[in-house]
């Protein structure tokens, strides 16, 4: 059995098969996700894991070079926002509609529980060195 880092076997996969630039999209329970797009279901009930919390231990176990949100996190969900810009320095942006079609490029969509507005992440993968 594992001692640390993700004990989900398929997450635990998944990240270590991750390249420099691969794509990992944290979700809340209503983001479509595409045909052909890995997903990993994690939602309980509503509210349950929540985006924070999936994304508190994903980001302990990933390294993360930038991320990417739809612009209307701004607005629609800013305690989430004005987390994510705590956490990361390096933050892409696109509309809700554009966000929706980059999904489409991830490796896997992990769905959480939350069912709070846009609380969406594209996280790019970075290297350790």
């Amino acid at each position: 059995m594992k001692k640390q880092g993700i004990l989900n076997s398929h997450l635990a996969k998944i990240f270590a098969d991750l390249g420099h630039t691969d794509r990992v999209v944290i979700a809340d329970c209503g983001l479509p996700i595409p045909d052909g797009v890995k997903r990993v279901d994690l939602s309980l009930r509503i509210g349950e894991p929540s985006f924070l919390e999936v994304l508190d231990v994903v980001e302990s176990d990933l390294v993360v070079e930038r991320i990417t949100i739809a612009e209307e996190i701004l607005t629609h969900n800013p305690t989430i926002a004005d987390s994510l810009k705590e956490r990361y320095t390096s933050i892409d942006m696109c509309s809700h509609e554009d966000f929706k079609r980059e999904v489409a490029k991830a490796k896997v969509v992990i769905r959480t529980g939350e069912a709070t507005p846009y609380a969406n992440v594209i996280l790019h993968a970075g290297v350790i060195f």
